[in-house]
């Protein structure tokens, strides 16, 4: 599913697009993506309010609207949030699951093919309980060595696992978990309470500079995820492990290993690169 550059970069690119206007003639196509919120408070909320800013939390979209409330929708694997200059082109409007008008022609679109993605409406309170449950987040500026130790400490729970616990750490799922991890040379499996302070700061350091050439890239694509402006990403050249099992490693040529034994996902990694450190 899209992970923090894939949803940073949408909300980027629909910020611009979305901020001061007025949401106009909304229409909500399918009814099983809302949480807690019907679908007649949800089109009665939307209807005539603007919006104050779009932002991202972990890998969920979020609208502030003028009205106090947030709309968060996080898109999952086969989501995708557009908004369209002008009148959407033939085919655009398929999977539409919410949509409106945004005035001069533009339209805002959120499409999702499998409807795996969830909407949500929430008032400040909600907010404030909602955003309370996600761990910090690691392109903050406040998010140095001491709060990324406290994110690993007190687990014996495979790194991997907890670097994608979004009650720890926030917005990093598989990919840039695997390509994390090689990076900083850290074996996937060892558990997180046993890395050494200089893992440690191995660590943190490769996860940012995961995510920052991810965000250059604007995504990574695979198969469904697209931009806000409709565009495949480019982070996919660019992966050193992830989707690579078999291949040659690209820093000693050992052959990648791929494995679901960690957390039931496709770990990927290098046996000589990633020892338990």
């Amino acid at each position: 599913m899209p992970e923090l550059p894939e949803v940073e970069t949408i909300v980027r690119e629909l910020r611009p697009a979305l901020v001061g206007r007025t949401l106009r003639r909304p229409r909500l196509h399918a009814t099983d993506v809302l949480r807690r919120v019907t679908a007649r408070r949800l089109l009665a909320t939307l209807r005539g309010n603007r919006v104050v800013d779009v932002m991202r939390r972990a890998k969920h979209v979020v609208f502030r609207l003028a009205s106090g409330h947030r709309v968060v929708i996080q898109p999952r694997m086969t989501g995708s949030l557009v908004v369209y200059p002008q009148r959407p082109p033939p085919g655009a409007r398929r999977y539409t699951v919410l949509e409106a008008a945004l005035g001069n022609g533009r339209v805002f679109l959120y499409r999702d093919v499998r409807r795996l993605g969830t909407v949500w409406l929430l008032d400040e309170a909600g907010w404030q309980s909602y955003t309370a449950r996600i761990g910090p987040e690691p392109l903050a500026a406040d998010f140095d060595l001491a709060r990324f130790a406290d994110c690993l400490r007190g687990t014996r729970q495979a790194v991997k696992k907890v670097l994608m616990n979004q009650r720890r750490l926030a917005g990093v799922g598989n990919i840039y978990a695997n390509e994390a991890l090689f990076r900083a040379r850290v074996d996937p499996s060892v558990p997180a309470s046993e890395l050494s302070p200089a893992a440690v700061r191995r660590l943190r350091r490769a996860i940012l500079d995961v995510l920052k050439n991810a965000l250059v890239n604007r995504g990574t694509t695979l198969r469904d995820y697209r931009t806000g402006t409709g565009e495949r990403g480019a982070h996919q050249h660019a992966l050193r492990v992830y989707g690579r099992g078999g291949r040659p490693c690209p820093r000693c040529g050992t052959g990648l290993v791929t494995t679901h034994a960690i957390d039931g996902r496709a770990t990927t990694f290098c046996f000589r690169c990633q020892g338990r450190a």
